[in-house]
Parts: C-alpha cells; sequence; structure tokens
C-alpha cells in the first residue's frame, strides 16, 4: 500500500478539503498503531472505504457526515493509552467523552 501525505494543519486549508480520504485524517502514530492491532470487521454494502495513511478506514455512508474533517490520533499518557479522535463538528459531549452531539 502506497503511503499518503500527512494533511496539512487544518488552519491552513483556505478551501473545504476534497476527496474521501480528506473526509477523516489520521495523524502517522495512529496509523502505526492500526497496523500492528488491525482487527478485521465485514464490510456492509452501506460501508465506504478510504484508504489514509496505509490504514483502510471503513464508515458507514450515514456516519461519515458526522465525522468529516476528524482527525484520528494514538496517545500514549499516565492515564494509559488509546485512539483520541478530534472532532471539529462537535458542540458537546458527554462528561464519559463517548458521545457527541454536533
Amino acid at each position: 500500500m502506497s503511503q499518503l501525505a500527512t494533511a496539512p494543519s487544518h488552519s491552513t486549508i483556505d478551501a473545504p478539503p476534497q476527496g474521501p480520504e480528506s473526509m477523516v485524517f489520521i495523524t502517522p502514530t495512529a496509523a502505526a498503531k492500526v497496523n500492528e492491532i488491525r482487527n478485521f470487521d465485514e464490510v456492509a454494502e452501506v460501508d465506504r472505504q478510504i484508504e489514509i495513511q496505509g490504514v483502510q478506514v471503513v464508515v458507514d455512508e450515514m456516519s461519515l457526515m458526522y465525522l468529516v474533517g476528524t482527525e484520528i490520533d494514538y496517545v500514549e499518557g499516565l492515564q494509559g493509552a488509546g485512539f483520541k479522535f478530534n472532532n471539529p463538528n462537535v458542540k458537546s459531549t458527554c462528561g464519559c467523552g463517548s458521545s457527541f452531539s454536533v
């Protein structure tokens, strides 16, 4: 699989991103971790497949509109390690961080 260039900072983008590979961003750290711990699921007919940073991202068509512009990162810290989703569309979240509204 070919590597895609890292997306520029959102503050330097004058026009909205174009094309499916610009809908969701994955940091190089997150891409490396996904490739290390891959788990596969069956792709449904309503799913959209996008390759980003060498990672096959599968999102159902209905959820994609809520994820446009989201950056996925992998962070390690004192409270543990995991994937972090930075979604610019979020207006509020719950206390646990599991749900959001747009």
